[in-house]
């Protein structure tokens, strides 16, 4: 069963002696979704994905929820569970890079032409929203919104669009919100916006304006699977990178951490 979001637990109660479990950040499903299917093609079991917001999906570990992998947005949530002894401190493999980018709905005005190359300090998002809501995942906790608020206040464009902030749980939601056509921008990476034919790319932050996106992987400790470590490892073969690049990631396995 793939794609089951992170957050009900009957659901990860239910699959918990089903197979080799991940728990992945959100932004990763489609390109995952496609690696699973690779993996079952070469003879696995089919693995049992459970994708959802970096911090809620860290809890549910750090609370006994049944993994075998964990797959970070960020380095802090990884290195929390390290903290906590769940992940052993020299396991964790830096594996994706990602951009961050302002998007819009297909169908909206504002997404034609693009706005700008970059966003920059000029740039009056407040006007382009036109009362709307400006969607992007939690700056407080999830990966995706700290990066987005680390960018609008390198700009000094945060203190003038906090309040227009509609925070969701994970980038996928915020994707969505605007895909609806539920707020004018969102804040996404761009793997997302490759995703989802709804929404357009109209700007992309600069790399020096936010932390560097980055998706660690580690297998727990607590994990007996024999298999989890031969996923891991999976996951930097090409293949996989194929299926990553594809899906609008930058692939870094075998880059310092």
């Amino acid at each position: 069963m793939l794609g089951c979001l992170a957050g009900v637990a009957p659901c990860l109660h239910a699959q918990a002696q089903q197979g080799l479990t991940v728990f992945a950040a959100a932004s990763l499903q489609t390109a995952l979704d496609q690696v699973a299917k690779d993996w079952q093609a070469a003879g696995h079991d089919p693995l049992v994905i459970s994708y959802g917001g970096s911090p809620i999906l860290a809890q549910q570990i750090d609370k006994g929820a049944p993994a075998d992998l964990f797959i970070s947005a960020d380095n802090d949530w990884m290195l929390w569970l390290v903290k906590r002894k769940q992940i052993s401190t020299d396991a964790p493999v830096t594996i994706l890079g990602n951009t961050l980018v302002l998007i819009a709905p297909n169908t909206s005005a504002t997404a034609v032409p693009p706005v700008t190359a970059f966003v920059t300090e000029a740039a009056d998002l407040a006007v382009l929203l036109k009362g709307s809501r400006l969607a992007m995942a939690d700056p407080r906790s999830v990966p995706a919104g700290k990066y987005g608020k680390a960018a609008l206040e390198h700009l000094g464009l945060w203190a003038g669009l906090s309040s227009s902030i509609a925070p969701f749980d994970n980038v996928r939601m915020a994707l969505n919100f605007v895909a609806r056509r539920e707020a004018e921008l969102g804040i996404v990476y761009s793997s997302d916006a490759v995703a989802e034919p709804r929404v357009r790319i109209i700007g992309q932050f600069a790399a020096d304006s936010h932390p560097q996106i980055v998706y660690p992987a580690a297998v727990l400790l607590r994990s007996a699977h024999p298999e989890a470590t031969m996923f891991l490892a999976f996951l930097s073969m090409q293949q996989a990178q194929k299926r990553f690049i594809e899906a609008g990631f930058v692939f870094l396995a075998g880059a310092p951490r």
